[in-house]
């Protein structure tokens, strides 16, 4: 098995079979590229959190890293924007809840963002700068 370095991963095309339905799609992804859980991931637009691999066989799943190259996707320039970063531990599944918000539904109002992201937990409490910078990506994009 090819290892990879948590940056390499961008996108992946899954196509094993045989998980037990135990290890959840995050941690198989840490497993190969020893990057750490807290990487959020999409698949084919959707963010995934607890997902077996085996559901996800055949399609597209994007990493943080793959969201953008150059970090010029709309929400990771609002998150700079709105200063959101604090200790950045929930930072790559925040962006990529967000991202997957936008993709989904471009013009969500406050309720909407709150809703979406309220299963994203940041230690920080950088709540309204995070709801701020969706807002933001949402009237720039």
């Amino acid at each position: 098995m090819k290892e990879f370095k948590g940056s390499e991963i961008r996108n992946i095309a899954v196509v094993g079979h045989g998980a037990s339905g135990k290890t959840s799609l995050v941690d198989a992804l840490a497993f190969v590229s020893g990057a750490s859980k807290r990487h959020g991931v999409v698949k084919d637009g959707t963010s995934l959190t607890d997902t077996a691999p085996e559901e996800i066989a055949g399609r597209s799943v994007t990493t943080i890293e793959g969201l953008s190259e150059t970090s010029s996707h709309p929400v990771q320039k609002a998150w700079l924007a709105e200063r959101v970063p604090q200790c950045g531990y929930c930072q790559s599944g925040q962006i990529m809840s967000a991202a997957d918000l936008l993709a989904h539904n471009p013009k969500p109002d406050r309720a909407q963002i709150v809703e979406h992201m309220s299963t994203n937990i940041c230690r920080c409490g950088s709540y309204p700068r995070i709801v701020r910078a969706i807002e933001r990506a949402a009237k720039e994009a």
